[in-house]
């Protein structure tokens, strides 16, 4: 049997002592050597001394020589290959040319990946290299399949596919270093660049990054961004749509803009392209003349030399309502959160407000002598709350409470408590008068409210937390998702105080207080419930107007406190349309290659769900004016059925849908979908070597730009020496000769002692 082979070797003490043991024996010896030196401390010789020191030394040193027991452990190890992942972006915009007139961007990765062939096959010995195409999932991939398959993936998560390779592997075997080939047209996590959380997630890797950027900046391209519109508007109402203009390559040129509504231009303009990479707003304002969900299109030129024509047109869906919520807004005092809201209030069409704010109370002084000489108005107690009380939709009190018999509503809070019972919508917000504060007892109308005042308010600045329900409820939902809803939350600037409440059992605590709590809970900053067939809410704060004070982002608030106030109006009122059949696209606005969803929910005459009614749908073409699909089913015990269509071309379209329940005819409804002409993925035909490099520099890597004449020298890490064979120890101690020298030098000393006269 052959002798294994040993690459490496070590001293190592073959002693079978434990080390304290050793320890104890090597003090022993040096204070013997201590001692030696002691002895011959008046030796008036140099020489001699010197001699005796040397010797004794020299006998402790080979004495501890034979104690430790020296040997050479002889190892067989090994260097483990760790891995080099190579990401290659797949996504749709790869296959856009990586100049005017050159390759996709997609086979120029494949011409380098070609080139660098041997210097991967010169690693091969310290790494193994690892292709992979991210699609947005990694798997392996070759330079002939770039060359060859388009790439399809619809979007680009770069971040992802990093994590990916880090995670990945066989075994033990560690990542040394990634080399990204990207045009950086990341549009999920690092869409923003590399910031926050996602800069942080970088760090994380633990490995070099270093990125390749595809494609060249000067592609000629015209496109439709940044749509920002309202989710629905009003009817014989005016309501302003906001995009950008796009547009590399066409500078000094005037660009048709167009916006029309399923076929009809409804208005058009014409804006100037300054450079040759300019963004230009362009907003159009228009009065809809019809209620119904309508499609409408922004749509400039198609140029014959642009990169990409798809993204020359962008289409959104718009809800036309018609209604007007007649609101009493009754005011404790002027203030912010009162200016605010009634300002909201006043300049929303779909509001017709009747509002009155207290500037005086009995006991104040005038400061005149005649009370003819006063404008003031008495505060018409009678009529509002007894006479009037049932034509209001929505009833506010901000920060209203008053014992003042003039001002007191003492004896009309049981009509507040049964409007509310009966069906109406009413709203308590906080301040130093109400939820505990002030003098104000309401105890008959507080048993129609979410919440009760639990003790005095704190003047803390805060910022709100959204609780799991306000993440979905209506009310909050100020977002166009849970994640985008939580993010706009938490951009808003902090509340100067709250009232201390606490919930009612059946409550439903929106948003709460982050410090401040009641038995053990947070306590609630907004709640909601249903109060028979009414609805009331409590805003325990009179300094939401400081949500209108909001960070700008992309050029154009978020207006959070627009749309708060929104949606608690509307859901307050019981909004949603109140027909035997409803038909809803899910979602109204469809990417390119997804089905086409419709939810339909039919009611019986009494509005109870029709459980088992037959539904037919039609997906109708707008630009053609032709049925494109139909769809049947039948619904469930909620009276509701999901019906899905093959992805249409793309365009508006109207899905119209009809039921039955036997013989009974339960109505027609329709709504509309938009098909996008292109993704976000292609929206854009734009590199992003900022992003690139970020990457680079936060994981200690190096940027580059294709085309390379062969592969940098990129950083790696280099792989570890890992022990993975046998060890044969081979001792030093046991050799004849260092026995006769340990008893030379012990000897050697006796001698030199005799004669000097030390024995």
């Amino acid at each position: 049997m052959n002798s294994p082979s040993f690459n490496a070797w070590k001293l190592v003490s073959l002693s079978p002592l434990p080390v304290w043991a050793l320890v104890l024996l090597g003090v022993g010896l040096v204070l013997g050597i201590a001692l030696a030196a002691w002895g011959v401390r008046r030796e008036p010789s140099r020489g001699r001394k010197l001699l005796l020191w040397g010797l004794r030394i020299g006998a402790g040193v080979a004495a501890f020589f034979f104690l430790l027991e020296p040997g050479i452990r002889h190892l067989q190890v090994a260097r483990m290959k760790n891995r080099v992942a190579v990401l290659v972006d797949r996504s749709a915009s790869m296959n856009f040319p990586s100049e005017p007139g050159g390759p996709t961007r997609s086979a120029q990765v494949a011409a380098f990946l070609e080139k660098a062939a041997p210097t991967f096959a010169s690693w091969q010995d310290r790494f193994t290299v690892e292709v992979y195409g991210v699609d947005p999932e990694l798997a392996p991939v070759t330079a002939a399949q770039l060359a060859q398959e388009p790439a399809r993936a619809g979007t680009t998560d770069l971040l992802a596919a990093l994590r990916s390779a880090a995670s990945g592997g066989q075994g033990s075997r560690k990542l040394s270093g990634v080399l990204l080939f990207s045009d950086g047209a990341d549009n999920t996590e690092l869409k923003a660049g590399a910031v926050g959380r996602a800069r942080a997630a970088l760090t994380d890797l633990g490995v070099p990054v270093s990125t390749f950027l595809v494609g060249q900046e000067a592609l000629k391209d015209l496109s439709v961004e940044g749509l920002k519109v309202d989710d629905f508007a009003f009817v014989r109402n005016s309501l302003t749509v906001e995009v950008e203009i796009h547009g590399r390559g066409f500078s000094g040129q005037d660009i048709p803009v167009v916006l029309s509504q399923e076929g009809k231009t409804v208005a058009s303009k014409l804006v100037k392209m300054t450079t040759g990479d300019d963004v230009k707003p362009v907003s159009f304002t228009f009065t809809p003349d019809q209620t119904g969900r309508f499609v409408y299109t922004v749509t400039v030129p198609t140029f014959p030399d642009e990169a990409v024509s798809d993204n020359n047109s962008r289409s959104f869906t718009l809800k036309v309502i018609r209604d007007r919520v007649r609101v009493l807004l009754v005011v404790g005092r002027p203030s912010w959160d009162e200016r605010f809201l009634r300002g909201l209030l006043k300049q929303d069409a779909n509001v017709d407000l009747v509002s009155f704010y207290i500037l005086r109370t009995l006991s104040d002084d005038p400061g005149v002598s005649n009370e003819r000489e006063l404008s003031l108005i008495p505060f018409p107690m009678e009529e509002i709350f007894d006479t009037k009380l049932h034509t209001f939709d929505v009833v506010i009190f901000q920060n209203f409470g008053y014992s003042d018999p003039s001002l007191s509503i003492a004896e009309y809070e049981r009509n507040l408590e049964r409007y509310i019972h009966e069906g109406g919508a009413f709203v308590m917000i906080g301040g130093d008068s109400v939820l505990g504060e002030g003098r104000a007892s309401m105890p008959t109308l507080m048993e129609a409210l979410p919440v009760e005042a639990a003790g005095p308010a704190n003047a803390d600045p805060f910022k709100p937390r959204l609780t799991p329900e306000g993440l979905r409820h209506p009310v909050t939902s100020i977002g166009t998702g849970a994640a985008s809803t939580e993010g706009t939350w938490g951009e808003l600037a902090p509340i100067p105080g709250a009232n201390l409440t606490r919930a009612r059992p059946g409550a439903t605590v929106l948003m709460d207080h982050p410090f401040m709590t009641v038995d053990g809970k947070n306590a609630p900053l907004v709640s909601v419930w249903d109060y028979g067939r009414g609805r009331a809410m409590v805003v325990a704060t009179d300094a939401t107007w400081s949500w209108a004070f909001t960070a700008h982002r992309e050029g154009s608030p978020n207006r959070a406190y627009d749309r708060f106030w929104g949606n608690a109006l509307r859901w307050l009122v019981r909004d949603p349309d109140l027909t035997t059949l409803k038909v809803t696209a899910d979602p109204p606005s469809v990417e390119p290659g997804r089905p086409v969803g419709v939810v339909v929910q039919a009611r019986m005459a009494d509005y109870q769900p029709a459980e088992g009614a037959q539904v037919r749908v039609e997906l109708f073409s707008v630009a053609t004016q032709k049925p494109v699909a139909v769809q049947t089913g039948t619904t469930g015990a909620d009276g509701v059925v999901r019906l899905e269509f093959a992805p249409p071309a793309p365009g508006p379209y109207k899905l119209l849908a009809s039921a039955k329940k036997g013989e009974t005819d339960l109505g027609k409804g329709e709504d509309a979908v938009a098909v996008r002409a292109v993704g976000p993925e292609l929206s854009d035909a734009s590199v992003r070597p900022t992003l690139m490099e970020q990457i680079a520099s936060i994981t200690e890597g190096k940027a580059y730009k294709l085309p390379q004449d062969g592969m940098p020298d990129v950083p790696l890490l280099d792989p570890p020496v890992v022990e993975v064979g046998r060890a044969k120890d081979q001792p030093l101690w046991d050799r004849w000769y260092y026995l006769v020298a340990l008893i030379a030098l012990l000897g050697a000393e006796w001698f030199a002692r005799r004669r000097f006269g030390y024995v």
